[in-house]
């Protein structure tokens, strides 16, 4: 008896009586019908391959001077600055919706910005003022603090500028002084967004000494000199003080081993968490990593995707619950473990709703 011939994709062939030339023609049986596990709604639950949770966001606040303040960002609709007492609120309603962590960012007067962004080392600034804040209110909740000058600076950069040239060495050593303020005031995570040389083996290396060894550090690992920032440096201040542009220590954008390589020093200086910024127009960078190390890796939607799809939504171009939860997903399947968004106390919500 002759051997029945498969076809590449496993559709058997052979003859079938009652067609022309011994062929099965519009009637060919399918064997493989990958719709099958999408017909119901319960079977594509069953075979889902990511799922986003609450577990997944982490949430970036902006924290300015004064009480009872909501200001609201112009160019972030729906975004706020927070005083720490309203802070303290909109943290604990992320707590009842199983958001695990915050992100803090000051919104610096200009009066205290200086050269060297010596308000960074003020035990007393607004974000060691809202950490404490926050860990006596909500003390479940993480805290992750930025570590960078650009908050605090007159010229919006990240470090110490000097003849136009940002010194690595020099702020480094203010960057490792900054963290330890910072994670004795309260943060638990540590999130070096600079990206100069070294800094995360010094604040390491400071966290040690100080004894403070179960501070944990993120590190902005692959974060590339991009034109999706503008909102965040309206929302902390920043984007009328800057002076030229941060390309000589943020990535270029047309490099992807060169994130390997950051990646693998950020790793052996103690880094515990990596993430990649801006995060949708770089989940190739995401996927890479995650795929490279292993390590816990976050992306980090900034405020010009947020403020892209805010246009979008409000003029009714794209369906706003749908697409949230789509390009948040999206990083979950790049290999993100957790996402910083602005849409997170707005995604918790449609996640225990669902």
């Amino acid at each position: 008896m002759a051997k029945r011939e498969e076809s590449p994709i496993g559709i058997a062939g052979g003859s079938s009586s009652g067609s022309p030339g011994g062929q099965r023609g519009s009637a060919t049986r399918r064997a493989v019908r990958p719709r099958r596990n999408r017909r119901s709604d319960w079977a594509r639950r069953l075979v889902c391959e990511n799922v986003l949770s609450t577990n997944d966001l982490i949430w970036p606040l902006f924290v300015v001077a004064g009480k009872g303040v909501r200001e609201p960002v112009a160019s972030m609709p729906g975004v706020v600055r927070y005083s720490i007492d309203e802070a303290v609120k909109a943290v604990s309603e992320a707590a009842g919706l199983g958001i695990p962590a915050v992100a803090l960012f000051p919104y610096t007067e200009p009066a205290l910005r200086d050269e060297r962004g010596s308000e960074a080392l003020n035990s007393g600034n607004l974000v060691c003022q809202a950490c404490r804040a926050v860990k006596d209110t909500v003390p479940e909740v993480g805290i992750v603090t930025d570590v960078a000058l650009d908050p605090y600076t007159s010229h919006g950069h990240d470090g110490l500028l000097e003849d136009g040239r940002i010194l690595n060495d020099e702020t480094v050593e203010i960057l490792a002084e900054q963290a330890l303020i910072q994670a004795r005031a309260g943060s638990d995570i540590i999130a070096p967004s600079d990206m100069m040389d070294g800094r995360v083996a010094a604040i390491r290396e400071a966290l040690e000494d100080a004894g403070l060894t179960d501070t944990q550090i993120m590190a902005y690992t692959a974060k590339y000199a991009s034109a999706f920032y503008g909102p965040f440096r309206d929302a902390v201040g920043s984007s009328g003080t800057l002076t030229g542009d941060k390309r000589t220590y943020q990535m270029d954008y047309g490099n992807t081993d060169e994130a390997i390589r950051e990646a693998e020093l950020d790793i052996a200086e103690g880094a515990d968490m990596i993430m990649v910024k801006p995060g949708m127009p770089y989940l190739d960078i995401l996927g890479r990593l995650k795929e490279s190390f292993g390590m816990p890796t976050f992306a980090y939607q900034v405020s010009g995707e947020y403020s892209m799809l805010c246009a979008a939504f409000e003029r009714g171009w794209l369906d706003r619950d749908k697409c949230v939860m789509e390009a948040l997903t999206s990083f979950k399947r790049a290999g993100a473990d957790g996402v910083l968004t602005y849409f997170a106390v707005e995604a918790a919500k449609k996640i225990n709703d669902a």
